[in-house]
Order: structure tokens, then C-alpha cells, then sequence
């Protein structure tokens, strides 16, 4: 018996999540409103387009058959954050903030995949009304318009299972919940409650409530966005608004269902979660190294910084390295300094760290601490193994042994993880972009880190890339952020075939 792909609920699926769309690009209308920055009707106008979209699609459809099998999930959740891109670009064209629709597009999919890289030159001077709908794109891809979604899939009456393994792939497979649904309700939860409170500490520490508002939802989201030109580096003398960002960039690297067993008092899982602990680990080992370098050989960079040093050199030099091993390893891309002037190491180091990620089930990209800790523990045990080729010996993650299948994938998606790298910087050097422009591109880009090396490092932009390359950076962001088998298994010719 042959399956046939249910087209028809592909499509009410995606005219649901245009819908959704719609609906946040009004808000940033009102917003507009409030503000008077003078494109409130060309926002209105993008969302209510959007709206009647999304309502057609899912008219024309709503007779679909309610079932989704894993096929189908795959393709509504890599299509759909196509179709999420697409549509958010008619903000940007119809104010004249990005003309260009390819730029439009870059500056839409970096903010949906959460990768904050930028081709906006004077952010300072775009109309508040985009500027909060460019925070919003990283907001909504942040937690995943995908399990946003299956949160109200009991009205469609369909199964959210398909959809939440596509949307979150990974070795980990826990629930809050036995039921999918009450799950995405709990993460959101957790997630709205974070960006609120973010946003009250913000502005109590000093921020406008605009920039702390814009600011929270780019931080809990893993993205990077800001209000300003110079980043977070226009609070340098500021810096317990830079710490509080750090607090909340933390906190969105983690695992966000050890976010739900800390507010439900469980907090012995968190304490002897193996990944919190090497991540915890990962960050001040890291922190210590770069704030010690910083502090006896990079003068210099910290001198350049516009807004002097208030708390004294010591204090800078671990906020400047704490912030930025945050920043990278979390994927945020907020910057407080221009790390390439911190010696040729920490240019190293910090592009190093850009394959590292945070937690499974945070809001950061790269490749995750989970499977970096696999693949430790299995390198050790294959040592093990030659010693002692006939000894059972599992690899164990939590105390529990993990299966076979999981580490063959943990593994297949580190060396797919590297040839998408190796693949993407090729590609940027065939559009005559220098070396170490280039693999910090495809670094940055894959990782959805932000900012890279050279010519598009931290305190410059991504609108020097010529525009084919801004479709190569939007390419390598959707799979980084969809964990590469999500899309890349739509290119594969069984993946069609009726079965």
C-alpha cells in the first residue's frame, strides 16, 4: 500500500503559521502607533496582507484529512520557516527600511533562525514599529513558531508529536508533559515568563522600556538583535545591564525543561544534569582563560571602547570575557567590544567556541554540549574497547546507559555538522571572500552565532556580502537552525517516494 503525502494539510498547516505571522506583524503596528515613527499604515497594511494569506490557504484547505505522518511534519517545519521568512520581508520592503528584498529576506531568516547577523547599517535610524518586528522574528523562531503552533492543535484536531521532533531533533527526547500540546503551553509559559521579567530588571537597571522590551526577546531567544549600533557596548558604562543580559543569555542556553523542574522545586535534577554541569563548566573555564588574557595583553581593545571603565580594569576584563563566552557559546551574538583585537588566541579561541552551542532543548544553536559530551565519553570508551574488545562497555549520560542508535546519530550529525561547514566556507570562497571571512561566515552561519571574523566580525555587518551570498548565509541558517537532517532529508530522492 503506497502513503501519499498529505498536501493538503501542509498547506492549512503553513497558512496557519502566516496567520501567525500576520498577527505579530500588527502588533508591531501598533507599536508603531504608539511610537508615531511614521510607517504604522505600510505595517498595517504587511499584517493584514499576511492575515487574509493565511486565511486563504487555510479555507481552500480545511476540508484536509487530520492526519501527519513524519513526512509531512518534516515539511511543514522546514517550509514552513520559508514561508515565515518570505512573508516577514513585507515589513521591511513596504516601510523602505530594506529595499532590497534579498537583504529583506537575510535580515528576516537571521531573525527567525535566531542568528542575528544584520545587514542594517544605521539600526539607530529604522522606524521603532520594524525595529520591534525584527526583535519579534527572533522572539517567535527563539522557542519555535512550530511547537507555538501545535499549542493550539486541538482546535485542528491533529496530532503535534511529527511536528515537535522536527522542529526540536536531538538526543534527548524528554517531555514535560505525557501530552505534546500541554508541553509547547508549559515552554511558552516559561519563556513569556522569562522575557517579562528581563524586561522589568532592564528597565529598573536603566534601559528605555523599548530597548528592554527589544532586548529581552533577543536574548531569551538566543538571537542578538539590538536597538543600537554599537550593541550592548552602548551600556559599557552601564554594567549591571550587561550583567543582567549575561544572567538571561545563560539561562536561555539551558535546557528549558530544567528551567520547569527549578520552578517545580526538583532542583537535584538540575544539580546532576551532566550537560548543565559541563556547560556550567564550559563557560567558566572559558570565561577565566579569555578574562586573564584580556586583563594582562588586551589593553589596547578595552581602551578603544567609547564609555570608560567604571568598575576598575579587574572588573571589565571578566564582564568583557564573561560576556562574550556567553554570547558565543549560547549563538546570541551580543556584543560589548570588538574580540578580534584580543589577541590572535582569542580570535581563535572565540572562533572555536562557535562550534560549541549551548544546551538540547534551549533556544541556542550550534551543535549542543549534549552531543560534545557523547562523543567524549564514546572517544574515551573506544580506548577502553582496544584494551578490551570483548567488554560490554555503553556509553552512559544521566547514569543511564544510552542506545547504540543515538551515538551513531550524535556522530553522523557531527561529521554532516563539519561538511556543512567545510561546504559553506567553499562557498563563500567562490564569491572571492578571503579566508578567514570565509570560514567565519559559515561558522557563524551554521552555529547561528551572529557576528564572524574579518570583513563581517563584531562590530561590523553582513551588507557587504553580495546578494547570492546572502542566500548562501540563509541557507546555511535554516539548517543550523533545524538541526541539518531536518532539511537536508528533503534533498534525499527516497524522502518523495510513495511508499
Amino acid at each position: 500500500m503506497k502513503l501519499k503525502l498529505n498536501y493538503e494539510i501542509i498547506f492549512h498547516f503553513l497558512g496557519l503559521l502566516i496567520l501567525f505571522n500576520g498577527g505579530f506583524v500588527l502588533l508591531s503596528a501598533l507599536v508603531s502607533f504608539l511610537y508615531k515613527d511614521g510607517v504604522t499604515s505600510e505595517l498595517f497594511i504587511s499584517g493584514i496582507s499576511t492575515l487574509i494569506i493565511g486565511v486563504v490557504t487555510m479555507f481552500f484547505t480545511r476540508k484536509h484529512k487530520k492526519e501527519m505522518n513524519k513526512r509531512e511534519g518534516y515539511i511543514v517545519v522546514s517550509f514552513g520557516w520559508v514561508i515565515m521568512a518570505l512573508s516577514g520581508t513585507m515589513p521591511y520592503v513596504l516601510t523602505g527600511s530594506i529595499p532590497s528584498f534579498s537583504s529583506a529576506f537575510f535580515e528576516t531568516m537571521s531573525g527567525f533562525t535566531t542568528t542575528g547577523a544584520s545587514i542594517l547599517n544605521d539600526i539607530e535610524s529604522v522606524p521603532k514599529g520594524v525595529l520591534f518586528w525584527r526583535s519579534l522574528t527572533h522572539w517567535i523562531g527563539g522557542m519555535g513558531i512550530i511547537v507555538l503552533a501545535i499549542a493550539i492543535l486541538p482546535l485542528l484536531g491533529i496530532g503535534g508529536m511529527q511536528l515537535f521532533a522536527a522542529e526540536a531533533p536531538g538526543p534527548s527526547a524528554d517531555k514535560l508533559h505525557p501530552r505534546i500540546t500541554d508541553t509547547a503551553k508549559r515552554l511558552w509559559l516559561i519563556y513569556f515568563g522569562y522575557t517579562a521579567a528581563e524586561t522589568i530588571l532592564l528597565q529598573v537597571a536603566g534601559m528605555s522600556f523599548f530597548d528592554a522590551i527589544n532586548h529581552s526577546m533577543c536574548t531569551l531567544s538566543t538571537g542578538g538583535f539590538s536597538t543600537k549600533n554599537t550593541s550592548v557596548a552602548y551600556w559599557n558604562a552601564e554594567p549591571v545591564i550587561q550583567y543582567i543580559i549575561i544572567i538571561f543569555m545563560f539561562i536561555a542556553g539551558t535546557n528549558f525543561i530544567l528551567s520547569y523542574f527549578a520552578f517545580t522545586g526538583k532542583v537535584q535534577k538540575i544539580i546532576k544534569d551532566e550537560e548543565f554541569k559541563l556547560y556550567f563548566k564550559f563557560i567558566a573555564v572559558f570565561t577565566i582563560m579569555a578574562a586573564l588574557i584580556i586583563y594582562f595583553r588586551a589593553d589596547a581593545s578595552l581602551s578603544s571602547i567609547d564609555h570608560p571603565m567604571v568598575w576598575g580594569k579587574e572588573e571589565s576584563s571578566f564582564r568583557h570575557a564573561l560576556f562574550q563566552v556567553i554570547a558565543i557559546i549560547t549563538t546570541t551574538g551580543f556584543v560589548t567590544a570588538d574580540y578580534t583585537l584580543w589577541t590572535p588566541f582569542l580570535i581563535v579561541f572565540f572562533f572555536g567556541i562557535m562550534f560549541l552551542g549551548g544546551s538540547a532543548g534551549s533556544t541556542s544553536g550550534g551543535v549542543k554540549v549534549v552531543r560534545h559530551l557523547l562523543l567524549i565519553k564514546n572517544g574515551f570508551i573506544e580506548f577502553k574497547r582496544a584494551l578490551h574488545p570483548n567488554a560490554i562497555l555503553p556509553v552512559r549520560y544521566n547514569k543511564k546507559a544510552v542506545s547504540g542508535d543515538i551515538v551513531f546519530n550524535v556522530l553522523a550529525f557531527f561529521i554532516l555538522y563539519m561538511l556543512s561547514f567545510i561546504i559553506g566556507a567553499l562557498g563563500f570562497s567562490m564569491m572571492d571572500i578571503n579566508f578567514d571571512a570565509s570560514i567565519g561566515l559559515a561558522a557563524s552561519s551554521l552555529g547561528n552565532v551572529g557576528p564572524a571574523l574579518g570583513d563581517f566580525g563584531p562590530v561590523n555587518n553582513y551588507s557587504a556580502l553580495p546578494a547570492i551570498g546572502k542566500w548562501w548565509c540563509s541557507f546555511l541558517m535554516l539548517i543550523g537552525r533545524l538541526e541539518l537532517f531536518t532539511v537536508l532529508v528533503l534533498f534525499t530522492p527516497f524522502f518523495w517516494r510513495n511508499r
